[in-house]
């Protein structure tokens, strides 16, 4: 055992080789919360289901992934890490496939249920190995490869799920999980490994009487449950005021007040919040959580301009993100190099927000007659400042959290970046439907045949121009919540301990 890193993955072999093989299933799993997306339609159709009821297929993996997320560090610790993981992995390869095969809507909700259970584990137990098995002249460098699962992946994914959608069947989009996921599992079993330090703290827990969270468990999944639903719903169900999210959102919020009261207290709680008493990590939190708000929400707005106001299909408004991801892949290396070494991590997460901003704020100049290489360019803008925001931020989250709870703080640091996410996208959906009656409104009334729109004008092709011309107005106006996100954020990074220079930042 490694005295310097008394919880490596790693044992005797390379740190990077454990690293790839558990970036594996992981990246597989990010990648699975965006592949779907664009073969929604398709699914409808084959299942015989509406498309509001197909967007349930997203919904239900979302809500049981929101579940299990806040205690996977908990269970990792209860049952072991490689185990917990493995585990994990097996439920998500599995339920992949069981979703191919289904032949129903309720047959397919269900398996997308199963498969977020799975799924949801995946990534915190990544970021804990990655924090246990990199000494901190290293992590940084570490947490560079980990970033490219959770950047990169959302971007690839509408661009693999709209080609093998259109190339085979949306059945590929659940398949292609199977041989990476038994890759994985057989990787996972030959070399990763569990300290002798990390079963001797397992074995001593249980010896002394395991304590299981009986109320924790029950507040984790109402508070976070009913939460993820209300996001979702919020805008197709209409909103505040309704019967639907007015009694969710009650559930959601006593459950998630009697959840923080409850863990505080509990001596083994299932979600360890008591952690947010370090104020790196409670700021990482803040920082991820707006990470997320921005990413997923523009990961999402992107291809659906694309897809509404310009035409494209599937795989040509995923395409769209397709060279951020390689602004990604160059930068990502060298935010590893700078992080902590040569430039504090809290300047880096500072200048990054404010470069997000701008990209945001680029994005408002955009109009009707841009084409592919616009749309690509904002995002490729985005991408290039996010390896200098991710990797700042997840190096110095959890400095001093204590060794042994690396588990439960990379379990609330993923927590915070999907409930961002899930924010963020509820929020821009909203904000979008609000949005574009108000400028159709706006616009229908200035038609007349005296300004602009003639007396041999077709009906149609007005309506279709002033369709479209409230369409650009509302993504400018989203464009802009972005870019203020984004520069609000950025003076708060600022409030990041420093680091002493020419140090990495350590997770210890």
């Amino acid at each position: 055992m490694n005295q310097d890193l008394p919880y490596s993955a790693a044992g005797a072999r390379s740190p990077w080789l454990i690293a790839i093989i558990v970036s594996i299933a992981t990246f597989m799993e990010v990648l699975d919360s965006t592949i779907a997306n664009v073969s929604l339609r398709h699914i409808a159709g084959s299942l015989a289901a509406t498309q509001d009821e197909s967007t349930y297929i997203l919904t239900s993996y979302l809500v049981s992934n929101a579940i299990i997320v806040p205690i996977s560090g908990w269970l990792a610790n209860v049952i072991g890490r490689k185990r917990f993981y493995m585990i994990c992995v097996g439920i998500f390869t599995i339920s992949s496939v069981l979703c191919a095969t289904a032949s129903s809507l309720g047959e397919i909700l269900l398996w997308r249920v199963i498969q977020g259970l799975g799924g949801g584990g995946l990534a915190p137990v990544e970021q804990s190995i990655f924090a246990d098995s990199f000494p901190p002249r290293q992590r940084a460098q570490a947490f560079a490869l980990y970033g490219l699962t959770v950047v990169l992946a959302p971007a690839i994914g509408p661009v693999l799920g709209g080609w093998l959608t259109d190339s085979y069947s949306w059945h590929w989009v659940f398949l292609i999980n199977l041989p990476v996921g038994c890759v994985s599992l057989v990787l996972t079993w030959l070399f990763v490994v569990d300290s002798p330090l990390l079963l001797a703290n397992r074995a001593a827990m249980l010896k002394k009487g395991l304590k299981i969270d009986y109320i924790g468990f029950a507040l984790v999944v109402i508070g976070f449950g009913t939460l993820q639903v209300v996001l979702d719903r919020f805008e197709p169900e209409g909103g505040w005021g309704t019967p639907f999210v007015n009694l969710f959102g009650s559930i959601c919020v006593a459950g998630l007040v009697a959840l923080v009261i409850w863990e505080w207290n509990h001596p083994q709680p299932v979600m360890n919040i008591r952690l947010l008493r370090s104020p790196a990590f409670a700021i990482s939190n803040v920082l991820m959580f707006a990470l997320g708000f921005v990413l997923l929400s523009s990961t999402q707005l992107l291809p659906q301009l694309a897809q509404t106001l310009m035409g494209y299909d599937a795989q040509t408004s995923g395409l769209t993100l397709g060279l951020a991801g390689i602004g990604t892949i160059l930068f990502m290396p060298l935010a590893g190099i700078l992080t902590g070494r040569f430039v504090q991590p809290r300047i880096l997460a500072c200048m990054a927000f404010a470069g997000i901003g701008f990209a945001m704020w680029y994005a408002t100049g955009l109009d009707l007659t841009m084409d592919f290489w616009d749309l690509s360019k904002v995002r490729l803008l985005q991408a290039v400042w996010m390896p200098f925001l991710f990797i700042p931020i997840t190096s110095i989250s959890l400095v001093g959290v204590p060794a042994n709870k690396s588990n439960e703080a990379s379990a609330l640091v993923n927590l915070m970046r999907n409930l961002g996410g899930s924010f963020g996208i509820s929020y821009t959906t909203t904000l979008l439907a609000y949005r574009e009656q108000f400028h159709h409104a706006r616009l229908a009334e200035h038609f007349t045949p005296y300004n602009g729109y003639g007396f041999g004008t077709p009906l149609s092709q007005a309506v279709q121009s002033i369709n479209r011309q409230a369409g650009m107005l509302t993504y400018i106006d989203l464009f802009q919540v972005l870019a203020i996100a984004s520069l609000v954020a950025a003076p708060l990074a600022l409030f990041l301990p420093r680091m002493p220079k020419g140090a990495r930042a350590a997770a210890h």
